[in-house]
């Protein structure tokens, strides 16, 4: 049966998941949101096809951890005549004056103790499961090919062993290269042991440059390392999360296709990596959100910008339903597209100005905000004045219903506040005190307007609704964490949406019914407002639970059973990566407590 104690291996061009057992059940031909040739994830509870494994004779028991400070995954397996060692991951290091992320999986194998007798297998299948995959042998690989795509095999390997799946001892080291269909002149066992080798340096000199708490330093890097691998490299998108249509939770259709960049997510991915002085992927991942204001800017279409787009361009983002996959342990309909794109979503605006002000007071940028691209988002400003108190899907993205939404509101508001900041910056004082003034109407509204009779703060205007985007207020500055309002909202957040340690986005019924699980996004969110109003060790518990509940090597999903602890939703979510980030080093101790007057 699928669950998420799943790996990660990727080089920022590509990724694949892979099992405790070492089977890679989700990757896409080519980039990250390709065509899912390794589809198991899934395929239902028993797929026959779309994965790669190594079945080891009489399995007795199966280890996996990633090499410290990489994304290099190493499963042990033992079996009835011996241990095999496999390590994955995708080539990534500098060569040639670039950097070289090949859209290539590599696979190596070394007998560990004994001789273990092996099966190597491989299945792919393309258009999400619609075609098996034709074969062609050559000297050193085999060639799957489906209507219009290949995936080349290049091995050491017997190719008669991996087309027959015929069980052999495995008594030296393998190489299985899995990628486009190009030659490999190179001999693999050599290939692969200086990709391996080139491999784990760039990693490790990655971590090394990262700026990391003094607390939990092992869960901060693996989530870093694991957001880094959630971005494409060639546009600088950030994923949402790297799968499609693992739902929210059992038995429902609450899924979706993440494989996209969220206009939403910008704020506080950004905010994670510039903490991370993770500076490269923060810079090209804030260049391609300012592109999006550009564009939007200079066709005169603000108002159209989607809250979603594809990583790249030539994506479809419209939502359809395939039957060629039966889904998550079967729980389908499995998606391509997300309707959320034709969406309205206010938030937006605030998400583009909040993102973009990183160039106008970050000075390790070589690209400075300038009154060119102070009078672009001046556009966006306008249209966050115009949309602030419109009703809208709200981030949750509701598919039947629109209100006028707090969150919404606020960020329309922070669009316009941020505005006020920059055009101080860029000595235009007179509009300054424009953009500030309008601000400052509207956040008198906007509070006045979503204050409950019993003073917390509601995820919609003009009723109550508990909302955990209420939590994020004092983080954008619509107002401070000591105000009673806020507290208020603490308390209540804690009493209505609180579920055994985990935190609900909202428990009233929408347009599939009532949520069963946690968001563990919403959880961070919680634990960071406990922390700005001092109650650290409230927070720490809460921290210490969450951290508890990730996946077997570091990994979180978007969603949580708050019964049973299990782990539901995209994977790996982008999202509770940048929360685990934030929280951490919110409630760390600086290094010179932790190192010199730790008790």
């Amino acid at each position: 049966m699928s669950s998420l104690d799943l790996g990660v291996v990727g080089n920022c061009s590509i990724a694949s998941l892979i099992d405790r057992n070492g089977r890679h059940v989700w990757h896409g031909l080519g980039r990250l949101d390709g065509d899912p040739v390794f589809n198991a994830l899934l395929g239902g509870n028993d797929p026959q096809a779309g994965f790669m494994d190594v079945v080891v004779d009489g399995m007795k028991v199966s280890r996996q951890r990633y090499v410290p400070n990489t994304a290099i995954l190493e499963t042990t397996i033992e079996g009835a005549g011996g241990t095999a060692r496999i390590w994955d991951f995708a080539p990534r290091f500098r060569r040639f004056g670039r950097m070289f992320r090949p859209p290539m999986l590599v696979r190596r194998l070394e007998p560990v103790a004994g001789r273990p007798r092996i099966t190597l297998r491989l299945r792919p299948t393309f258009g999400y499961g619609t075609h098996k995959s034709q074969v062609t042998v050559g000297s050193n690989h085999i060639r799957y090919y489906g209507d219009a795509s290949v995936l080349r095999l290049t091995t050491d390997a017997s190719l008669n062993y991996v087309i027959h799946e015929t069980e052999f001892s495995l008594d030296r080291p393998l190489t299985l290269i899995v990628g486009a269909d190009e030659s490999i002149i190179d001999n693999v066992d050599q290939l692969s042991r200086s990709f391996l080798s080139e491999t784990e340096l760039y990693w490790q000199g990655w971590v090394r440059d990262l700026n990391i708490p003094f607390d939990w330093q092992v869960a901060v890097i693996r989530a870093a390392i694991t957001l880094k691998l959630c971005s494409y490299e060639d546009t600088g998108a950030v994923l949402a999360a790297l799968t499609t249509s693992v739902p929210e939770a059992a038995a429902t259709v609450r899924n979706w296709d993440y494989r996209f960049t969220w206009l939403r997510d910008a704020f506080f991915t950004v905010t994670a990596l510039n903490r991370l002085s993770a500076t490269r992927t923060m810079e090209s991942y804030v260049r391609f959100i300012v592109d999006v204001v550009e564009a939007g800017s200079s066709r005169g279409e603000v108002h159209n910008i989607a809250p979603l787009f594809p990583i790249a361009p030539g994506t479809d983002t419209v939502e359809r339903l395939i039957d060629t996959l039966p889904g998550y342990r079967g729980y389908g309909p499995v998606r391509i597209g997300n309707a959320a794109v034709g969406q309205r979503q206010n938030d937006v605006y605030g998400s583009m100005v909040l993102t973009a002000a990183q160039m106008f007071w970050d000075e390790r940028l070589p690209r400075q905000g300038d009154v060119e691209l102070y009078r672009q988002l001046c556009v966006v400003g306008h249209e966050a004045h115009r949309a602030a108190l419109t009703p809208d899907a709200g981030l949750w993205e509701y598919r039947e219903r629109e209100e006028v939404h707090t969150f919404s509101a606020a960020m329309c508001w922070a669009a316009q506040h941020r505005l006020g900041l920059i055009a101080r910056r860029v000595g235009f004082d007179a509009e300054s005190r424009e953009w500030l003034a309008k601000a400052g109407v509207l956040r008198q509204e906007i509070l006045q307007r979503g204050t409950t009779s019993e003073g917390w703060l509601s995820g919609v205007l003009d009723r109550d609704m508990a909302d955990a985007s209420s939590l994020v207020f004092p983080e954008i500055g619509l107002l401070r964490s000591d105000d009673p309002r806020f507290h208020a909202t603490l308390d209540m957040v804690s009493k209505r949406l609180m579920k055994n340690g985990f935190l609900m986005r909202y428990v009233e019924a929408d347009d599939f019914g009532a949520p069963a699980n946690a968001f563990l996004l919403c959880t961070f969110w919680y634990i960071d407002a406990l922390a700005s109003v001092g109650r650290r060790e409230e927070a720490l518990e809460l921290f210490n639970n969450v951290l508890a509940r990730r996946n077997h090597v570091g990994l979180l999903s978007e969603d949580l059973d708050p019964r049973t602890g299990e782990l539901w939703g995209n994977f790996p979510q982008t999202y509770s990566q940048v929360g685990l980030i934030l929280s951490a080093m919110r409630l760390s101790r600086s290094w010179e407590e932790g190192l010199w007057h730790a008790s």
